[in-house]
């Protein structure tokens, strides 16, 4: 009897240990990249900083969120031809617009089961807080298409400024912020209305907005001013200039906040670096060196950890933010351009 029960305790014990193992072998999250010229997605297990899986997406690659329930992965897709600053576009190939769309991606399945309208060569988007809408910059249109998802196509289309990149939905669901590049503003859109209700100037080539919690306020990437524009979105208006580097050296792009929202961090492009900014003083804190040109930004869920898409080397950089220092590069497809770090549905 006493062996019995010596027996079935073992058996439990060894249960248990067996179970945790596991459990401290499963990632607490994945990460995800958008690769543009690749036209692919790789995932990356954390625990071990390689790529697991290369999924096929289609054309252009860029922006990439997750539904609301975690299950599934949004992506932009455009048959537009690249054309960095400087190309002359008049020697490009004419856009494949039956390639433009939003991918939807499976997280269970792990591959993409369907297109969504988009409207013209989608770059950037955001979900609605009821997560049943997308909103979408359409860059070569100077317009934002709303999408329906449950119908999978655009429902409404609203003007902005010309060349539209980034779109941000304001946390309390009231405001849908859109940049523009050539005329260097935001175009601040009611969700309801699906109108304009006020145009912000913010600075030269503004690139991503990222909002505090409260919606208090917002903060803008000028890539050509080498700056990052403080924006009071309560009034809508800009506030204060937050001077990263010299202009044409320094080009932020991308920007994300810690999850306690005191800092936030931004990409540089060829600056090869990521600065970060203190949000109460909004003051640079420091920076440091990450890769080449890095766009796309992500944070693990303890915010100890970010991801930086670098383009041209065809990488991610793994960066330990408690010493700021790039403690692993991970090869991935070509022209890695957007990051999304996800936890299990």
């Amino acid at each position: 009897m006493r062996f019995r029960i010596l027996l079935r305790t073992w058996v439990i014990l060894t249960g248990i240990l067996v179970c945790d193992a596991q459990l401290r072998s499963s990632p607490p999250y994945y990460v995800y990249v958008t690769n543009e010229a690749s036209g692919d997605m790789s995932v990356i297990n954390p625990l071990s900083n390689r790529v697991v899986a290369t999924v096929p997406l289609g054309k252009r690659p860029r922006g990439i969120h997750a539904s609301l329930d975690r299950r599934t992965i949004y992506l932009t897709l455009s048959g537009s031809p690249m054309a960095p600053p400087g190309v002359d576009e008049s020697r490009l190939p004419p856009a494949d617009k039956a390639a433009d769309g939003i991918g939807v991606f499976d997280v269970g399945r792990g591959k993409v089961t369907g297109v969504l309208q988009s409207g013209s060569d989608p770059e950037q988007f955001d979900v609605s807080k009821d997560g049943k809408s997308l909103f979408v910059s359409n860059e070569d249109v100077a317009a934002a298409s709303i999408v329906d998802v449950a119908a999978g196509k655009v429902s409404q289309t609203v003007h902005v400024g010309d060349e539209p990149e980034g779109v941000t939905v304001s946390p309390n669901g009231k405001f849908v912020y859109v940049t523009s590049e050539t005329t260097g503003t935001i175009a601040v859109i009611d969700p309801i209305t699906a109108k304009v209700i006020k145009t912000i100037k913010v600075g030269r080539r503004p690139r991503t907005v990222a909002f505090l919690p409260d919606a208090s306020r917002a903060y803008v990437s000028a890539e050509n001013d080498g700056a990052v524009t403080v924006v009071d979105s309560i009034r809508h208006e800009a506030i204060r200039t937050i001077h990263l580097g010299e202009p044409g050296v320094i080009k932020p792009m991308a920007i994300i906040l810690s999850p306690d929202a005191k800092k936030a961090y931004v990409s540089t492009g060829r600056g090869q670096k990521v600065f970060v900014i203190d949000t109460v003083k909004n003051e640079v804190l420091t920076s440091f060196q990450v890769g080449q040109r890095p766009w796309g930004l992500a944070l693990s869920p303890d915010g100890q950890t970010l991801y930086t898409a670098n383009g041209p080397s065809n990488d991610v950089s793994v960066v330990d933010l408690r010493a700021g220092t790039v403690v692993a590069k991970i090869s991935v497809g070509r022209g890695p351009w957007g990051i999304l770090v996800l936890a299990p549905p």
